[in-house]
This record gives structure tokens, C-alpha cells and sequence, in this order.
């Protein structure tokens, strides 16, 4: 069996943790405002799955050629796409948009989220960014059924970002999820309906489109983490996790 294939029990697992999930990034997203750094976000994170009982799943976790991510809550702030690091010297300022990206671990199940936020007022084009970002998403969660495939997924992504004449980041994607944060199969925010691996009963996939304002070519920070666009134009993520139940897809992660 896949390890993105779960069982009956597994199914309420993945729920429960789900849950508990949205609750942490919740609290988290209520902390952003100007002034705040992106340590202090993650000091809210981590105090947050302590307290619903849950395992950060990104805080040490091994990339070969990398090191270990060292904390529980990824902060990603205007040009920054994905994996950004909570430091305290990165701070948020009137104007910005931020990124937070989370996953937790319970009873061996994993759960996977994000969310783009403005941080005060934030230009228009910030703005229809994040709503596209986010429609994108929810445009995309339907065809997350039995017997479809991942193509009509990336497909629903790509028709919004190109309504909204936004880039797409091509080289970082949603993927499966399950007994482990990251599994089989890889998601892409693009791609043609119909094509690509079939979507079956009890399958637990992250969708997370990421799109941008401009240009689709990505740069990595000399941190070694920090996905960045090529032309520092901003970026914003949404994801959530879901499973295939009676062959439709549920959001786990709210």
C-alpha cells in the first residue's frame, strides 16, 4: 500500500491533526502585524503544537546537501516564495505580505499548511496576488476526486494564475503526504487535465499553489532554505492538506 493511502483510522488521524493544525496557524496569523519578527512567530508556533499536542514535522527536518530545518514554522515575507527561515532580524513592515507555512505529525499521521497574509495595507497588485493565490486553491480542491488526475489539479492552478497574468513557480510543488511530510506523488501547479497519476479512494495529497507576480524562475538564498524569485517581484502560497473520502476531497486542515 502507498504511504499517501490511508486507512480508516489513519483518515481520523490525519482529521484530528488537521484540526489541531488550523488552530495553531490561526493563533499564529492573528500575531502578524508590523513590527513583529518572524522568530517571534515561530516562538508562537512551536508553543501552539505544544499545547494541541502535536509534532512539528519541518523543525530538524533532513535535506540531503542542506542540514536540518531548524524550526517549526516557515516564514516567507514578499519576495520570498517558500522555506523561509524565522529569524529575528527579519521583521515585518507596513506594506509587506508574509508567508507561513506549517506541518505537524500525531499518531504517525502528517498534516501540511499555508497561507499568504497582507501585513497592514498592502498595494493592489499585493493584493490581487494573494486572492488569486488563494482562489487558485479552492479552484483547484474539487478535482481532487476519484478517477480524476493530478493534471486536472494543476491545470485548475495554471487557468487562474494565467487570468490573473501571474507567474508560476514550476520548480517547487504540492506532493503526497500521509505517514510522512513529504511522499509520492509530486503536484504541480501547472499541467494538462487528464494527464498524470490517477486519484484513488483514501489518497492524502498537500496542494499548495505558488504564484508570483512576475517572472517564474526562483533563486535560492545564500541561507541555503530561503526560495526567492529570480526577479524579487513578491510571491504568495496557499495550501492545504486533503484526503479522498467516498472519493471526494476533504480539507483536513481547517
Amino acid at each position: 500500500m502507498k504511504e499517501n493511502i490511508l486507512d480508516k483510522d489513519q483518515i481520523q488521524d490525519i482529521r484530528v491533526c488537521g484540526h489541531k493544525l488550523a488552530k495553531v496557524l490561526d493563533t499564529v496569523a492573528k500575531a502578524v502585524k508590523p513590527g513583529v519578527s518572524a522568530s517571534e512567530l515561530n516562538e508562537i508556533a512551536e508553543k501552539e503544537l505544544d499545547k494541541e499536542g502535536i509534532i512539528p514535522s519541518f523543525k530538524n527536518y533532513y535535506v540531503p546537501g542542506v542540514g536540518n530545518y531548524p524550526s517549526s514554522l516557515c516564514v516567507s515575507k514578499n519576495a520570498e516564495i517558500v522555506h523561509g527561515l524565522p529569524t529575528r532580524a527579519k521583521l515585518l513592515f507596513e506594506g509587506d505580505i508574509v508567508s507561513l507555512d506549517i506541518g505537524a505529525g500525531y499518531r504517525g499521521i502528517y498534516t501540511d499548511m499555508a497561507i499568504t497574509l497582507p501585513v497592514g495595507h498592502i498595494s493592489e497588485d499585493a493584493e490581487r496576488l494573494i486572492n488569486a493565490t488563494k482562489s487558485s486553491l479552492y479552484a483547484a480542491i474539487p478535482f481532487a476526486k476519484a478517477g480524476n488526475h493530478l493534471g486536472d489539479i494543476g491545470a485548475a492552478i495554471e487557468t487562474i494564475a494565467r487570468q490573473d497574468k501571474l507567474g508560476i513557480v514550476r520548480e517547487y510543488v504540492g506532493h503526497g503526504i500521509g505517514t510522512k511530510p513529504h511522499l509520492w506523488p509530486q503536484i504541480p501547479n501547472y499541467g494538462e487535465a487528464g494527464s498524470g497519476p490517477l486519484i484513488t479512494e483514501g489518497m492524502a495529497l498537500a496542494i499548495e499553489p505558488m504564484l508570483t507576480l512576475k517572472g517564474e524562475r526562483t533563486s535560492l538564498s545564500p541561507d541555503g532554505w530561503t526560495v526567492l524569485t529570480h526577479d524579487r517581484a513578491p510571491a504568495a502560497h496557499f495550501e492545504h492538506t486533503v484526503v479522498v473520502i467516498d472519493g471526494m476531497p476533504v480539507i483536513v486542515t481547517q
